[in-house]
C-alpha cells in the first residue's frame, strides 16, 4: 500500500496515475463489452417478442426431490393462431446442477395415459386440453416425475433461433433421402443445414420407422445443436441467443438460470448428453382404438425406467 510519501515522490506518483490509468481502460473496455451484450440481448428479445403468437400459460411446477436436479418440459408446438392444437414434440430436459449432467428424455406422442380431467387419451393430447401446466401433471401422475419448469417453442421461432446460433449452418449427416411431407428436400448423407431445413429434418416421419424415428432424429439435431454451442466464438453471440430463445418462446426459466445453465455447455463444462425415450422397448403394444393408433405401455414399467434413468 503506497504510504503518504510514496504519494509525494514524484516517480511514485506517476506508476499510481499509470495504475489507475490501465484500471480505467479496463473498466471501460468492461463495461462497453456489458453494454454492447445487453443491447444485442435486448435487439433480439424485441425483434422476436413482436414476431411470436405463443401465448403465456400458468404453470405450477414442482421441484425435483434431489435439490441438485432440474427438470424442464419441452414443448414443440405447431400452434397456429388462437388455436392451442395438440404438442409436436415432448420431451423433458434434466440436468443435475452439482455434477453437470445433462440428459434428455423424449415422449413419444402417441403414447396412451391417463390425463388427468380427460380420461385415457394420447400424451399429445395433454397440451390441447390444459397447456404445459396439464402435461406436467399427466407426467407426474402416469411416471411419478416432478417438472419445475417449462418451455414452449413454436416451430415458426426454430429456425431463426438455430440461425442466431450458427449463421453459417449445422452440420448433421442425414440418415436418409427425404422430402414427403416436408418442406425440403434432404438427401443422405453430411451437410450443413440452416434453421429451416433442420427442422423439416428433425419433424420428418412419413416412413416406416415413423415417430421412432423422428424421436432419434429430434435427439440427434439437440446433439449436434449442443456441440455447435460449445465451438468457439459462441459466448459472443451468447446475449443475442438468450434473447431470440426468450422472445420465441413462452417459459418460466429466469435469464439468470438460463445463462448458469447455459455458460456449462458453452465453455464445455457440461458432460455429454445422455437420451432415453419412452416407452422403453418391450413394454409397449401397438393398438388401434377410438383415439386411432397408440401406444399402449405398461405404466408401471416406464415409470420406473423413466425414474432410474433419471437418478443414475
Amino acid at each position: 500500500m503506497a504510504t503518504r510519501q510514496d504519494r509525494n515522490n514524484p516517480t511514485q506518483k506517476k506508476k499510481l496515475r499509470k495504475g489507475r490509468t490501465i484500471f480505467t481502460v479496463i473498466l471501460v473496455i468492461i463495461l462497453a463489452i456489458a453494454g454492447i451484450g445487453f443491447y444485442q440481448y435486448k435487439s433480439s428479445l424485441n425483434a422476436a417478442e413482436s414476431d411470436n403468437k405463443i401465448k403465456d400459460f400458468e404453470f405450477n411446477g414442482q421441484k425435483a426431490e434431489d435439490a441438485n436436479d432440474l427438470n424442464v418440459l419441452l414443448i414443440g408446438s405447431d400452434s397456429r393462431g388462437k388455436d392451442q392444437g395438440r404438442s409436436d414434440s415432448l420431451l423433458i430436459a434434466h440436468y443435475d446442477t452439482k455434477s453437470k449432467s445433462p440428459k434428455l428424455v423424449s415422449i413419444m406422442r402417441d403414447t396412451y395415459v391417463d390425463i388427468p380431467g380427460h380420461g385415457l387419451n394420447k400424451i399429445n393430447a395433454a397440451y390441447s386440453f390444459g397447456g404445459p401446466e396439464l402435461v406436467r401433471q399427466t407426467i407426474k401422475e402416469n411416471f411419478g416425475v416432478n417438472i419445475e419448469y417449462y418451455v414452449v417453442a413454436n416451430f415458426e421461432g426454430f429456425p431463426k433461433i438455430v440461425d442466431t446460433l450458427a449463421p453459417n449452418g449445422i452440420e448433421i449427416d442425414a440418415e436418409k433421402d427425404m422430402s414427403k411431407n416436408i418442406e425440403a428436400n434432404i438427401k443422405a448423407g453430411k451437410q450443413s443445414m440452416n434453421g429451416e431445413t433442420l427442422l423439416q429434418y428433425a419433424r420428418f416421419r412419413h416412413d416406416a420407422e415413423s415417430d421412432f424415428g423422428r424421436v432419434r432424429r429430434q435427439q440427434q439435431v439437440l446433439g449436434a445443436l449442443k456441440d455447435q454451442a460449445q465451438s468457439i466464438g459462441t459466448v459472443t453471440k451468447l446475449p443475442s441467443l438468450i434473447g431470440t430463445m426468450q422472445g420465441y418462446t413462452n417459459t418460466n426459466v429466469s435469464t439468470g438460470l438460463m445463462i448458469s445453465i447455459g455458460k456449462d455447455f458453452i465453455l464445455g463444462n457440461a458432460k455429454d448428453i445422455k437420451d432415453f425415450r419412452l416407452p422403453v422397448d418391450g413394454t409397449y403394444k401397438d393398438v388401434r382404438n377410438s383415439h386411432g393408433a397408440v401406444l399402449d405401455i405398461d405404466v408401471a414399467a416406464n415409470a420406473k425406467a423413466l425414474q432410474d434413468f433419471l437418478k443414475d
